[in-house]
């Protein structure tokens, strides 16, 4: 069975194992792998390597560029720089100063390096507490592509005084919302308003993110009534 589903022209999905967080939280882990007008792949959130993982990505084509989206989601990235020492290594802003022993070869910031530069854009959302977050839309699928920001896990997917933390915190439930921890963390709503504006902007159809089911139809809406409480 492949690991990679397609989600739109030279786009590919591809769910991870399920990882451990604080407190006993455990998160399903997805990956986006994007195929560049060069040929080269821009992969998003690098999951955990496996052989099988390793073949069918060299049937896609060779591994260009891995991004760390966000401050959050390093935990495969040294696995990654083993592999594929020729990739270049890109970052949200400040994960380089949270893990100093990476590789990284470039800090994103607010315009798309040359490499994927008229195929993906992206837009940073600063000032949060929790974590530095690279939204990014893929032109030729309509995809926009979120990571912690936005989630929507099933409700039974945490069990006991976790599962009442994660339904409070809107983690679970029947649509995509912004965790109330990560809304509180916006120290500069302003920012956060004008990064949300960029990315509405977007002709965004689908929408992707780490901690949810892809959305194929109707995405642009799905992010407008997530940050509702945003104004």
């Amino acid at each position: 069975m492949t690991l990679f589903t397609a989600f739109g022209p030279d786009i590919w999905l591809c769910d991870g194992p399920v990882v451990d967080g604080a407190m006993g939280f455990h998160f399903p882990t997805r990956m986006v792998v994007i195929r560049l007008a060069s040929g080269g792949l821009f992969i998003w959130s690098p999951v955990a390597l496996s052989e099988d993982l390793k073949v069918e990505l060299r049937a896609i084509g060779p591994v260009g560029h891995v991004v760390a989206p966000n401050t959050l989601h390093h935990v495969f990235l040294a696995f990654w720089q083993q592999t594929y020492p020729d990739a270049r290594y890109h970052a949200a802003p400040g994960l380089r100063a949270k893990r100093p022993d990476l590789r990284i070869d470039e800090d994103l910031g607010p315009a798309p390096p040359a490499a994927w530069a008229g195929q993906i854009d992206q837009v940073i959302f600063t000032d949060n507490a929790l974590a530095t977050e690279v939204v990014f839309f893929h032109r030729a699928s309509g995809t926009a592509i979120f990571t912690d920001l936005l989630q929507q896990m099933p409700r039974t997917w945490f069990r006991g005084w976790r599962g009442l933390v994660a339904r409070l915190d809107l983690m679970t439930g029947d649509r995509p919302e912004v965790p109330r921890k990560f809304r509180l963390a916006f120290r500069d709503r302003a920012a956060a308003r004008a990064a949300l504006g960029a990315v509405l902007r977007w002709p965004v159809e689908r929408l992707v993110f780490a901690h949810g089911r892809p959305i194929a139809v109707g995405g642009r809406d799905a992010i407008a009534d997530a940050f509702r409480w945003l104004g």
